[in-house]
């Protein structure tokens, strides 16, 4: 198997794509520490495939962290959960996390590793769409607070990804559309081509299409790799490219509570804004927003935001990690297939877009 490859220096670490990775016990031994392995993952989760996980590491020591499921439960308050079972399973800095999940279990698993101990290894074993093209790679690891987004949180790079395709079959059509929003975001930002791909078979992703939904992940993590690789941490603003479609997004879960709605079905929201919003600003034809839209109604997902007053969305929106000297840094675009960084953009363009796209 040939994995990609995120070349991050001594951070370097591969990405496996595959059918049946987790009980390949050799390749995940082949990343690990020789210390103990705890495995975070959650109550949805641990029935499907903690047992194959076990299996696999036999002769390994586990420690066994099962977390309540959902984006309501990513807070400073479950990580403590994670914390404690590190200590009372005596993990030391030799041991490892393994991050068993989707992306609410692989962003807290990770942020228990960048802090256990001053850092221990983490590898990512992401088990939904969206996870594994997305939250799983580029060692961006938080918890959410009242207040925002993953405002709380760390760098720190994984060890490993293994994004095995099989857990997709057990996952809920939802939470396929979700992932596809991320999958569609990458066409956008990057690769004209693969946009266009994608609204070709669509119905085969949906469909479950085994040979159509790896192409879809691998190229998805191959344009993330490659950004991440030239700006690991938002420095040079390479790498904020990779929210087209967030900063709505994280405003729309913050005003739900981040209930009633899933992380990818806020940024198909947000993409569909950002490229409005493109539009209002005459940096794409109107023909852009329509291709958007009409690829996310095609997968299932949702194409106007919840009942929420624009003026909210926009107080949140300024809540952004992104906002420096007071000025929210949006992702628009400027062709389909290119994505720009804007700190200009005047709060009545915004305003105009959250007011035209009504819940």
């Amino acid at each position: 198997m040939q994995p990609l490859s995120i070349a991050l220096g001594e951070r370097s670490y591969p990405i496996y794509v595959g059918r049946g990775l987790l009980s390949r016990g050799d390749l995940l031994q082949a990343h690990l520490p020789r210390g103990a392995v705890c495995v975070v993952t959650n109550v949805t989760v641990a029935p499907l495939y903690l047992p194959v996980l076990r299996q696999a590491l036999g002769g390994r020591r586990l420690v066994e962290c099962v977390l309540p499921d959902g984006e309501q439960h990513k807070s400073l308050a479950t990580l403590g959960t994670v914390f404690d079972a590190l200590v009372a399973g005596q993990v030391h800095r030799d041991g490892a996390i393994l991050a068993l999940g989707g992306g609410v279990v692989g962003d807290m698993a990770g942020f228990a590793a960048a802090c256990y101990q001053r850092g221990i290894a983490c590898a990512q074993l992401p088990t939904t769409l969206l996870s594994q093209v997305d939250s799983s790679v580029g060692g961006k690891t938080a918890v959410n607070h009242p207040g925002g987004k993953n405002l709380i949180g760390a760098f720190h790079q994984p060890c490993a990804v293994y994004a095995d395709t099989d857990t997709l079959a057990t996952l809920p059509d939802r939470e396929l559309r979700a992932g596809l929003a991320e999958v569609i975001k990458y066409g956008l930002l990057e690769d004209a081509a693969f946009f266009a791909w994608l609204e070709t078979y669509a119905a085969d992703l949906t469909g479950r299409e085994p040979a159509a939904l790896e192409h879809a992940i691998r190229r998805s993590c191959e344009i993330k790799a490659a950004v991440v690789a030239e700006d690991e941490r938002e420095t040079s603003g390479r790498r904020a490219l990779l929210n087209l479609g967030h900063t709505f997004g994280h405003a729309i879960e913050t005003a739900v509570h981040y209930r009633g709605w899933l992380h990818g079905e806020a940024v198909a929201v947000g993409l569909l804004l950002a490229a409005d919003l493109s539009a209002r600003l005459g940096m794409v034809d109107a023909d852009v927003c329509e291709r958007v839209r009409a690829l996310l109604s095609r997968v299932g997902l949702p194409v106007a935001p919840p009942a929420v007053p624009p003026a909210e969305l926009w107080r949140l929106m300024q809540m952004d990690k992104k906002v420096a000297d007071g000025r929210v840094t949006l992702v628009l675009l400027d062709r389909l297939g290119r994505a720009v960084l804007r700190t200009d953009v005047p709060e009545a363009a915004v305003m105009a877009t959250l007011g035209a796209a009504g819940p």
